[in-house]
């Protein structure tokens, strides 16, 4: 596809200039923004950042969540040829100066007063940041810092620039090649400084047009935009294939109205990592572990049916007439309103990625009729490399190469990558460039996996954490330490997971409970707790964690390649891993070898066989503040099984 954002947009304004292109809820009613206004407003912007002094191959930073304004203010920038830096909304503001100074950026488009206080925070850091633009006003009135202009003004302006200059704007759009510069991501760090991911307008949308290919995608789709708009998946499904397809966005009114905001759209097309439906389903199983004893055997009873066939049934595969029946009745009763209390009714493709989903979650979803798939992919390949086919959604693969891409795997085992998605550079990091690039074309994913016989793609973990276990009874055995955490949080009362092993004779994790679902168990047995800390004190939690984990440990012992992966001991963490404390990345990934250094002590209690360790850890609050809490942490050992032989 050898065009660009802008000429997309104004594609689709003259083709059908009153159809919707957005949708906002505002005061909890849904406001919809036609291709023809949303248009003009990317021109009114263009014209104004055009006054201000944006210039072509500049960077421009907008941060927010999902806002009709902020998207547009995007392809204002592209338009001019500059090129949009989405940042995470909830990073603070230290998170921001490598970006901003990395990418010498001198304009910001900001949501609100939130983000206008965490640049101001940081301009002596960033002395080139001289424009910042908001769009929310509340809050601002008295603020009179220079360079600080609300979105309103800018626009009056760029519109008195279009009237007397009518042929500009045009002219600008008319300038950019398919190959220039579109966009930048930030990768989330775990390992030292974000890394900036350069794409092109033709990287982007030559990946959004194969995904919309691949899943038969149109106008008349329904998409909810509710992740952080810096996720390049996010993006890609709201932003490139917004403006390939035509179909319309949805804005949430903030975050703690998606779950209701989800059921009022209806998603046709949707997409969330498993953390997400993770979270779907605990609300589920909460709510029915509430309701009446009638209500909740018939649930159980039609959710044991539907793991038994409802996959079947999906991908069109043989099912027993009596099944049939008694699935359809499943659905009248069932699987119908709750599909429809998750929002899910008229989902046609949902799909999941960021990270491994557990098998369990996965068959729960497509078992009631949602049909789930994975895909694989990356910031530096533009999200689409692998994607699950209709009918051929599994939950221990992660698809099939999808039009124009080409998979190898090297000889240890690392995915290899060759596409037209590809990342043009890491924005002045030649090093890091040549370290992913080879010269003849080929990314370097640090997954390793291997292609199965029906040409899926595996995954079983990042090259450098799969490791091996040394000494006892599994010496040499192989640990993938994702693979074992998503087991885990499969259950609704674990939410998140560390696992260690490699290079040790046996794998012990430490593990979040969740704090909701835990909660509302021990409210219905009668059980005090005084906030989380401790709540995951509690003996009766620790047995209910350790019956999960020694589940998982069954599951595990019929697994060939990792029996030896199995859970030796676990504690229960004090205090809830968070990104502000450095503990998740922004996307909401363990960054497992800091947590190690972290807690180093709770490691070595692990493996020394000791039942206790006192930990005392320093936190931020939401206000900034920072505290600590301290707590005595339980460490429980757990029943490992022998490895199940496969039959011959």
């Amino acid at each position: 596809m050898l065009t660009t954002f802008p000429r997309l947009l104004l594609g689709h304004a003259a083709e059908r200039p009153n159809a919707p292109a957005m949708r906002e809820k505002e005061y909890g009613i849904w406001q919809a923004h036609s291709w023809g206004a949303l248009a003009v407003v990317v021109e009114h912007i263009a014209c104004g950042l055009h006054l201000a002094g944006l210039q072509r191959g500049e960077h421009m930073v907008v941060i927010g969540a999902n806002r009709p304004r902020l998207y547009a203010t995007m392809l204002a920038a592209q338009s001019l040829g500059a090129i949009a830096v989405p940042l995470y909304q909830d990073a603070v503001g230290a998170e921001c100066v490598f970006p901003i100074t990395n990418a010498e950026v001198r304009f910001a488009m900001v949501e609100d007063q939130e983000q206008v206080d965490k640049l101001l925070e940081i301009r002596e850091q960033c002395p080139q940041l001289a424009h910042i633009v908001f769009d929310d006003p509340r809050g601002l009135r008295n603020y009179q810092e220079p360079g600080l202009v609300a979105l309103d003004a800018l626009i009056a302006e760029g519109q008195a620039f279009a009237a007397q200059q009518p042929g500009f704007f045009k002219a600008e759009v008319d300038k950019a090649q398919p190959d220039d510069v579109a966009a930048m991501f930030f990768t989330s760090g775990t390992t030292g400084n974000p890394k900036g991911v350069v794409h092109t307008h033709n990287t982007l949308l030559d990946r959004a047009q194969a995904g919309a290919e691949f899943d038969k995608l149109t106008a008349d789709e329904e998409v909810l935009a509710y992740l952080p708009p810096a996720w390049i998946g996010q993006n890609i499904f709201s932003y490139a294939q917004w403006l390939c397809c035509g179909y319309v966005v949805n804005c949430p009114e903030n975050a703690s109205t998606v779950t209701i905001d989800l059921k009022e759209v209806g998603p046709t097309y949707y997409f969330a990592p498993p953390r997400v439906f993770e979270g779907l389903l605990t609300s589920v199983m909460i709510r029915m572990e509430d309701a009446g004893a009638i209500k909740r055997n018939m649930f159980h009873f039609f959710m044991r049916l539907a793991q038994r066939v409802g996959s079947d049934l999906i991908d069109g595969r043989q099912v027993a007439a009596g099944d049939r029946l008694l699935y359809a009745l499943g659905k009248l009763l069932v699987y119908g309103p709750l599909r429809n209390n998750l929002g899910f009714s008229r989902v046609r493709v949902a799909y999941t990625a960021g990270e491994a989903i557990g098998p369990d979650l996965f068959t729960f979803y497509r078992s009631i009729g949602v049909n789930l798939k994975q895909l694989y992919g990356s910031t530096e390949t533009a999200v689409f490399v692998c994607l699950q086919p209709d009918n051929q959604a599994r939950a221990d693969t992660v698809g099939v190469p999808i039009k124009g891409v080409q998979i190898k795997v090297a000889d240890n085992g690392e995915i290899l990558v060759k596409s037209a998605g590809l990342l043009k550079a890491y924005y002045k990091n030649p090093a890091a460039t040549a370290e992913v690039l080879t010269a003849d074309g080929w990314y370097h994913t640090s997954d390793a996996g291997f292609l199965d016989a029906s040409g899926h793609l595996k995954i079983i973990d990042r090259v450098k954490d799969v490791g091996r276990i040394k000494g006892g009874t599994n010496d040499g055995a192989m640990f993938a330490p994702k693979y074992v955490e998503n087991k885990l949080k499969f259950f609704p009362h674990i939410k998140e997971v560390v696992a260690y092993g490699d290079g040790r004779e046996k794998v012990c994790v430490m593990l979040n409970i969740d704090f909701d679902a835990v909660g509302n168990w021990a409210e219905r047995r009668n059980l005090p707790y005084a906030g989380y800390t401790d709540l995951a004190q509690k003996p009766e939690v620790y047995q209910l964690i350790k019956e999960c984990v020694e589940k998982v440990n069954a599951d595990l012992s019929v697994d060939t390649l990792l029996a030896g992966s199995q859970i030796s001991r676990f504690l229960v963490l004090h205090k809830e891993l968070d990104a502000d404390d450095g503990e998740l990345t922004r996307t909401n990934k363990v960054r497992r070898g800091f947590i190690a250094d972290k807690y180093q002590p709770l490691v070595d209690a692990l493996y020394s066989g000791k039942a206790e360790q006192f930990i005392e850890t320093v936190v931020k609050f939401e206000d900034g503040r920072s505290g600590s809490v301290s707590a005595t942490l339980k460490i429980t050992d757990t029943q490992t099984f022998a490895p199940v032989k496969a039959a011959a």
